[in-house]
């Protein structure tokens, strides 16, 4: 799509005064306190975390490493009963989609009295990479979950992208605490933190650590102490 053009009487618009006025071009009838929220989202935000509105690749949004996917199915009769006992089964506990290295989260949804799903996932990466991880490493999974949706062509037939595209709903709005964190990162961070806990526990307990060392490891073991801040 085009972009519009910018009009040439704007060419002297500082940053703030752009900011209200399209505060005010999509919210003129709210009140003045929420223009002033407004304002400060989209002024305020930690460079670290960017995020943006831009494209999973053929259907879905992705911010920062981030995509999502939501998609809504009628299921076959007794599809809810089935499912509820799968998941009953393994006590909400599928660590099999741990396989699927750029898996965040999914969650199943029943709505209009069982006769009727929302799936939705969070996940890195664009779409179609993120339907063959699924199709390559938990193919049983799949067809067990998705068997009990009407249509559902089976994960390894060539029309099963084609089936998942047309049952998705791009998010019309959505936000991502940590859009550059991936969960390989997560799961290498958590192996980090548990190498260095390791490390200064050991260390605390040598007592032929010359004094620079021993300040410094003081120093790190006090900033890792320090609770992150929720506000910034």
């Amino acid at each position: 799509m085009t972009e519009p053009t910018r009009d040439p009487r704007l060419a002297d618009e500082t940053t703030l005064q752009a900011i209200r006025r399209r505060i005010e071009e999509v919210a003129a009838d709210a009140p003045q306190l929420v223009k002033i929220a407004l304002e400060a989202m989209v002024r305020k935000h930690n460079p670290d975390l960017k995020g943006n509105a831009g494209s999973a690749g053929r259907a879905g949004k992705q911010s920062g490493n981030v995509s999502e996917l939501t998609a809504i199915a009628p299921l076959k009769p007794g599809g809810a009963d089935r499912l509820r006992r799968i998941f009953d089964l393994t006590g909400g506990n599928m660590d099999g989609a741990q396989r699927v290295s750029t898996l965040h989260d999914m969650r199943f949804v029943f709505f209009d009295d069982d006769t009727r799903i929302l799936f939705a996932t969070a996940y890195d990466g664009d779409w179609d990479a993120y339907i063959n991880d699924f199709a390559t490493k938990i193919p049983e999974l799949m067809d067990l979950l998705f068997a009990n949706i009407e249509g559902w062509p089976g994960i390894d037939s060539p029309a099963v992208k084609d089936f998942i595209a047309s049952h998705q709903i791009n998010a019309a709005g959505w936000f991502v605490a940590n859009p550059q964190v991936t969960v390989v990162d997560v799961r290498r961070y958590q192996r980090m933190d548990k190498a260095l806990g390791e490390f200064l526990d050991a260390m605390s307990g040598n007592v032929d650590v010359d004094p620079v060392t021993r300040d410094a490891l003081a120093r790190l073991t006090d900033a890792l102490s320090q609770p992150e801040g929720v506000d910034y």
